[in-house]
């Protein structure tokens, strides 16, 4: 595995193995890797001859100073984990690197899809995203792009931006890794406690529980029955929706196929996200 940190030496990298004809899988992370990454480094690797993961905590995607600042950083175990994984370059750039001062954000309609759950509780969060994952396709230009599922929105956010620039990248969405309890796997868990790790099993028990009354109840219903769940827990809810999983608008009398539901809340100060398809 090479470690790359500035783009001059990625491009030289992923030039020549172009060269060579191979296909090249992409995974941007923001760090502090845990196995959910390691899931999509691995499917990556089936599916592509070479695997490029970024390691990179975009500033602009944060709209809470503290956050940016508490945001978990281990490049030497990221690096030490890529390597066992299989991946071939690992892409830890600078701030400067990856934001020059001649580079322009492209605009991107994303058609209301990042006012609502995430977009509305962190604004300018998604054009954040959208900064920095346009600009890592453009260094990369990988064939194929690999994204946890856990954050749902964020992947609905980035199939319209692939569409709206007609960028030449196939969005593969993957299954969010959880514990063998249920909780969905992510870099802020290293910030919990065992006692809180525990608590935020609610989480993943309230979208069981809704997927079951998926069943019986309108998603309405669902919602409501949900959030009474939900809050016999001690976590403090920010929102929960049920939601159409390609315009993310809020359900509430019937039901379409892949509606999902979504959960952000708050396991003392650190912010969780989770979300299951329920039909």
């Amino acid at each position: 595995m090479e470690i790359i940190n500035t783009v001059e030496r990625l491009k030289q990298a992923l030039n020549a193995l172009r060269k060579e004809g191979k296909s090249i899988g992409f995974v941007p992370t923001m760090g502090a890797l845990h196995h959910g990454h390691m899931d999509l480094v691995s499917r990556a690797n089936a599916e592509c001859d070479v695997v490029v993961v970024s390691v990179f905590v975009n500033p602009t995607q944060f709209n809470n100073s503290s956050d940016l600042e508490h945001y978990p950083r281990t490049p030497e175990a990221d690096a030490e984990l890529l390597k066992k994984f299989g991946c071939d370059l690992a892409f830890f750039p600078s701030i400067t690197e990856i934001y020059p001062e001649n580079w322009v954000s492209p605009r991107v309609d994303l058609e209301g899809l990042d006012q609502v759950m995430e977009g509305k509780f962190r604004p300018g969060h998604f054009k954040g995203v959208v900064e920095v994952v346009s600009r890592l396709f453009e260094l990369v230009l990988p064939g194929k792009a690999f994204f946890g599922l856990k954050d749902f929105q964020q992947v609905a956010v980035i199939k319209k931006m692939v569409e709206q620039l007609s960028l030449p990248v196939q969005i593969i969405a993957c299954e969010t890794s959880r514990t063998e309890k249920g909780l969905a796997m992510s870099s802020r868990n290293s910030r919990l406690s065992e006692s809180q790790k525990e608590e935020a099993l609610i989480i993943y028990r309230t979208l069981s529980q809704a997927k079951t009354d998926a069943n019986r109840f309108s998603p309405e219903e669902t919602r409501t029955k949900a959030i009474a769940f939900f809050e016999t827990g001690s976590l403090k809810l920010e929102y929960l929706n049920i939601v159409d999983p390609v315009t993310l608008k809020d359900l509430t009398t019937d039901w379409v196929p892949g509606a999902s539901m979504c959960i952000a809340c708050f396991c003392g100060e650190v912010r969780l996200i989770d979300n299951l398809t329920l039909v």
